[in-house]
């Protein structure tokens, strides 16, 4: 099983999102993450997809997403050509005691501290997968309430790979 990330450009139409879930859904092909939001113009949404099969799956899913009407741009985000960012929010219960652990945890990982109560703390940490990985692994020892991840976001490096979009 190999991991793909593909990201999308697709009209900013209403219910763009949920033919793109359902082609995967009737096919049987899975989506690890999914992300979408407005681009820089309000006519487009970029979506980023991580999804996993073997090469022939990938390629399959490539082609059948590309047929879709709203897609306007399809291309694979290869990771040595790419930058990934996922963001992830952690509620861990925590007292006054303990709370300077965490911290200093959270400094070392250029974590940030967003809201702290009486018995917990929420983090939000921004980074590659591998970052949030090791975020996590290092909270082992406390108890972890909450934990929201986005997915995957990603762009291309550098200018020659930037999609321009005509009417």
């Amino acid at each position: 099983m190999q991991k793909k990330v593909f990201q999308l450009l697709v009209d900013n139409t209403s219910g763009v999102l949920s033919r793109i879930s359902g082609l995967f859904s009737r096919r049987g092909y899975n989506i690890e993450s999914i992300t979408a939001g407005v681009t820089a113009d309000p006519r487009f949404t970029r979506i980023t997809i991580v999804t996993s099969g073997d090469e022939q799956i990938l390629d399959q899913i490539e082609k059948q997403v590309a047929k879709l009407v709203d897609v306007r741009d399809i291309r694979e985000l290869a990771p040595e050509d790419s930058v990934y960012r996922e963001l992830c929010m952690v509620k861990v219960r925590v007292d006054a005691e303990k709370r300077p652990g965490i911290v200093s945890v959270a400094g070392i990982f250029r974590a940030n501290i967003i809201d702290v109560g009486p018995e917990s703390m929420i983090i939000e940490i921004t980074g590659n997968q591998g970052k949030i990985e090791a975020f996590l692994k290092l909270l082992d020892g406390y108890e972890i309430l909450e934990l929201a991840r986005t997915g995957i976001a990603g762009l291309n490096r550098g200018a020659d790979k930037v999609i321009y979009l005509d009417d």
